[in-house]
């Protein structure tokens, strides 16, 4: 479980505004991707209508803007995902094809065991 309380009250963020920062308060206050928030937001508003509107302009009437403090200016952003810390995408490929590897050799193993002998013969003791 998260700990929201370390975030600070949910507020609109400039940081990775488009329109008024709603968006993107949701997605700092949440720690998710801010695209993932916008896609909802645009989801909503094509399966609502103007309740999308109107929900988006009471957030941001209710929400307060963030303030630029000090600490945020000088903070350094940790990029987890290969392509966010300059890794070359080679690299993301040989670890899936090594992951894959692993998972076809496994496979191999349970087919061999499941047409082998042993196979049939713990089978048969099982059902007496």
């Amino acid at each position: 479980m998260s700990d929201l309380s370390k975030q600070g009250p949910l507020a609109r963020s400039k940081k990775d505004a488009k329109i008024s920062g709603v968006c993107a308060g949701i997605a700092e206050y949440f720690n998710i991707e801010v695209w993932l928030v916008r896609l909802v937001a645009a989801s909503f508003l094509i399966f609502s209508g103007t309740l999308a509107v109107i929900v988006y302009f009471v957030a941001y009437f209710i929400m307060d803007e963030k303030k630029a403090d000090d600490k945020a200016a000088h903070t350094v952003e940790i990029k987890t995902k290969v392509w966010q810390g300059g890794q070359p995408p080679q690299r993301a490929f040989h670890e899936i094809a090594k992951e894959f590897n692993e998972l076809e050799q496994s496979l191999q193993r349970l087919e061999g065991y499941v047409t082998s002998n042993a196979y049939k013969i713990d089978r048969e003791l099982k059902q007496l």
